[in-house]
């Protein structure tokens, strides 16, 4: 499969250079530097004896997010391989790491320790709750940072409880803000040589991006768009409609109010009329989009100006027509990739150099390659 749509061979890699050092586990740090790894980091990920625990947990997420990426193998318990973190420290520009506050420290990898190796060491920690306040020491996951960053205090579907996605948005979150960060206090760095010590909680993300959509003081209007929704086919398939704008209301209108002829009350004219009577006009879209099959409504709405789309799967995704055409698929060791989804002048878009790589499969070439400290 193609890697790019376009001509050029030159391959978009503005982090090309930059070395991290990546002691993180699971999803939030490795996502963040699988961002920097494809934009062309070299990311050297330090894992224990028995490897990241999201290789067994999560091996298709483990896949995703090991790419473009070297394995080191080293026990942080044992002296003698702690004796090589100072040439790793001394070496990298920046690094993450994902544990509770204080367990950086004790391993000998904590900010002040590495800084004494680094004096312009950029150091992200990645963590549930954040390194102080009385939630630190919380255990946590994904789901649990979605429901107390205010997340899941709304529901996105018109009368119905909240619910989740499949998509771990809160890790996702943590990790684009992480890797975000971290590319200021490189720049920041690059100009005045100083070192920087990030502390972001995956928490802490979730509550921003959630506040950004319903605000902190409970007196926006959060309520819900009835017509952007998700809806049951005939056939059980579930489909989405996005009728917010008054225009692709009309449009919706003129296709099937002769069908339904109460989609053509006046009260739903409008927008804040929509939002208004929601509790009449869910079910009589409900009873609509359950009168025709997914790939019924999908021909139907062809060629409209109406927001349609069917749900499928990612593997589903994969296969359209759109990511084809665009070249959004690589394959690498007979894996097959989605890689970083920008094109820069023209240039072919950053790819995926290599596929994950074995536990510790980096550590005698990249060990005996660094530089005593």
């Amino acid at each position: 499969m193609s890697t790019t749509a376009c001509t050029s061979t030159t391959v978009w890699k503005p982090l090309e250079g930059v070395r991290i050092a990546d002691f993180s586990v699971l999803f939030p740090g490795p996502f963040a530097t699988t961002l920097l790894a494809d934009l062309g980091a070299d990311v050297v990920k330090i894992e224990a004896p028995t490897g990241d625990p999201g290789r067994a947990m999560l091996p298709e997420l483990f896949q995703a997010t090991g790419r473009n990426k070297r394995s080191v193998v080293l026990d942080l318990k044992s002296p003698q391989d702690r004796a090589q973190i100072a040439a790793i420290a001394a070496w990298a520009d920046i690094v993450i790491e994902g544990f509770r506050p204080g367990v950086a420290d004790r391993l000998g990898i904590g900010f002040e320790q590495l800084q004494a190796f680094n004096a312009k060491l950029v150091y992200c920690s990645l963590s549930g709750y954040g390194q102080d306040g009385p939630w630190k020491d919380r255990p946590g996951h994904d789901l649990n940072y979605l429901a107390a960053g205010g997340a899941l205090g709304h529901s996105a579907m018109y009368g119905r409880l909240p619910g989740r996605s499949s998509v771990p948005l809160g890790d996702i979150c943590g990790g684009a803000l992480a890797a975000t960060s971290i590319l200021a206090a490189l720049r920041e760095r690059d100009r005045s040589g100083a070192p920087a010590r990030l502390d972001l909680s995956v928490f802490e993300a979730t509550l921003y991006c959630a506040a950004l959509r319903h605000g902190t003081t409970g007196a926006g209007d959060t309520g819900l768009f009835p017509g952007n929704d998700i809806y049951a086919a005939r056939d059980g398939v579930q489909v989405t409609l996005a009728l917010v704008e008054d225009h692709f209301w009309r449009a919706f209108q003129q296709l099937l109010g002769h069908e339904l002829p109460a989609l053509r009350d006046a009260r739903f004219d409008t927008m804040h009329g929509r939002r208004q009577h929601g509790s009449e006009l869910a079910p009589l879209l409900e009873q609509l989009l359950a009168s025709r099959s997914a790939r019924e409504w999908a021909a139907l709405f062809a060629g409209s100006d109406i927001p349609f789309e069917i749900c499928v799967s990612p593997a589903q995704a994969a296969r359209s027509e759109h990511v084809r055409a665009r070249g959004r698929l690589v394959e690498r060791a007979g894996q097959t990739f989605v890689p970083f989804p920008v094109t820069v002048d023209g240039r072919a878009r950053p790819t995926v150099r290599a596929a994950a790589p074995g536990v510790g499969e980096h550590t005698t070439a990249f060990l005996g390659a660094l530089r005593p400290a």
